[in-house]
């Protein structure tokens, strides 16, 4: 009989997986391989609960765009790779009166980073480049430039990515930078740079670092970093309402952009497109960038089904993992005074945070003369779930209301994080721990621990620490499932009619995982 391919096994169910086996069919380390299953919503009326939690959300965008004076707003919500709501308020033109909808057209500044990054890592998976180059293999010019210190090492496109280069942070100057031609970003780089920091040692936010990658990206594709990247990100996803340059946009649709200066509304010039748009220029809609969000939002978890996107799933998520902190704040407050210290970094044209419930967000804001945006989502042990929010003011502070928006919706719909399913191995050295328990009985002959088991763990030290345990406990009532933290490591309960018995372990990396730490607490009713 031939062997079943592994693409013609991927889909039979996991209860299959074992017959087939045994009678040769598929392979035993295939087998283990293919026992993997991905986190689910347990939910499965989050859809429903999320609508109903609409209006408040309006409620809150809208008070807030009015209580900032946005002369324009608009903001949408994205579950599960769809827009499923999206509001507006205010103006694009206010000369005009042209009310905003889904489809106006704002500049979202920096929130272009995240394109920029993402045509790097393709060319990177492509072969054609590798984050870790020095800079100057690209950009012949900076082979002259002189770092802070003679110890420095080279800048790398790494670097570049993260905001550790070393330059200053220049976000008023790099701001006025945007149509500068690529001959002038060169002459720039020609003529020599001041350096804030020695590279790769701190988080220093640079526009220009991501105007260099913009032109890497021109060099390596063989073409403007716009077009590459219109052709092989914004395309394919149906993001027909996205422009690099203002004056290709329909003008119904082109958001202008405001200041408010002595209690008057000043029109910002709109800025052409140039090399730092790579940094900064990208026009869109809520509609279009809905799209880009759902694109990042289906990288997650990590599963087995066919990869045929327009970017790896695995490379989105190296996108959503910190790459160089920025900040540990220890008295952050949510927008509704509720205490939650918060870490938080950047990483390849997003920024990174995590927060005191293990809540791990990805986004990005944006702001340029005439606008300001934000967008975030929840992807890992999040909620699936993210925000987006443009505005027409100057530098309008976008990513609080985001903030207070997700944290809002995770409790009105009760939304919990993915539930990670139990692993075979885990229900099997669970049950296995069970049948020791409490003398511990033929537990060095049973082949379930690891060679360093008992060595640190003396089996006369278990037996009385278990002793204790269980006389504390009581009559067994009831086991728990187990809880696992992972693929390798759990944690279950057992009821007692006194009190409780935590067990905790965890397993080996070895092909048939055994176990290699073990913990049994007793814990009050």
């Amino acid at each position: 009989m031939n062997r079943t391919t592994v693409n013609q096994i991927t889909s039979i169910p996991s209860k299959i997986y074992c017959c087939l086996w045994l009678i040769g069919v598929i392979p035993l380390n295939l087998y283990a391989q293919k026992s993997y299953q991905p986190p689910y919503f347990e939910d499965t009326n989050r859809l429903t609960k999320i609508k109903k939690a609409i209006p408040a959300i309006e409620e809150l965008y809208k008070r807030y765009a009015e209580k900032n004076n946005f002369p324009g707003f608009v903001f949408g919500v994205v579950v599960d790779g769809n827009l499923v709501y999206a509001g507006n308020t205010g103006y694009t033109n206010l000369e005009k009166r042209t009310a905003v909808n889904t489809k106006s057209v704002f500049r979202i500044a920096s929130m272009t980073k995240s394109f920029t990054a993402m045509a790097i890592l393709k060319l990177r998976d492509e072969g054609k480049l590798n984050l870790d180059d020095p800079v100057s293999k690209y950009i012949s010019q900076f082979k002259k430039v002189q770092t802070l210190t003679n110890d420095s090492p080279p800048i790398t496109i790494r670097h570049l990515l993260t905001h550790s280069a070393g330059f200053p942070e220049d976000n008023p100057w790099g701001d006025r930078q945007l149509a500068d031609t690529d001959a002038e970003l060169l002459q720039l780089i020609e003529g020599g740079i001041t350096f804030s920091n020695a590279p790769g040692l701190q988080y220093e936010y640079s526009n220009l670092g991501f105007a260099l990658l913009g032109n890497i990206v021109t060099k390596v594709s063989g073409k403007p970093y716009q077009q590459y990247i219109m052709e092989t990100i914004c395309k394919p996803l149906g993001m027909t309402g996205t422009y690099w340059e203002y004056t290709k946009v329909p003008t119904d649709q082109l958001a202008h952009g405001y200041r408010r200066l002595n209690d008057q509304w000043q029109e910002e010039t709109l800025l052409h497109d140039g090399s730092y748009g790579a940094m900064g220029g990208m026009l869109t809609s809520i509609e279009d960038f809905s799209r880009y969000m759902a694109l990042h939002l289906q990288a997650w978890p990590p599963r087995d089904e066919a990869d045929n996107g327009i970017i790896k799933r695995a490379s989105l998520r190296e996108m959503h993992q910190l790459g160089r902190i920025n900040i540990l704040n220890a008295q952050y407050k949510y927008p509704g005074g509720r205490l939650c210290p918060t870490v938080s970094g950047y990483n390849f044209g997003l920024r990174w945070a995590k927060d005191c419930d293990n809540r791990m967000s990805v986004g990005h804001s944006g702001g340029l003369p005439g606008f300001g945006s934000n967008w975030s989502i929840l992807p890992d042990y999040g909620y699936g779930i993210g925000v987006v929010c443009f505005s027409n003011l100057t530098y309008a502070p976008t990513g609080v209301i985001n903030i207070q928006v997700l944290d809002s919706l995770i409790t009105l719909a009760e939304l919990k994080p993915r539930k990670l399913p139990v692993s075979s191995i885990l229900k099997k050295r669970k049950n296995e721990i069970i049948e020791l328990l409490p003398d511990w009985k033929n537990a060095l002959s049973s082949g379930i621990f690891a060679g360093n088991f008992f060595p640190d763990n003396p089996l006369e030290i278990l037996k009385t620490q278990s002793a204790e345990v269980f006389a504390n406990t009581g009559k067994i009532i009831k086991v728990r499932e187990i809880i696992p933290e992972n693929q390798l490591r759990g944690v279950f309960i057992m009821e007692g009619e006194k009190a409780d018995i935590q067990v905790s372990f965890t397993l080996t990396p070895e092909k048939n995982p055994l176990i290699q730490e073990f913990h049994i607490n007793s814990v009050k009713k």
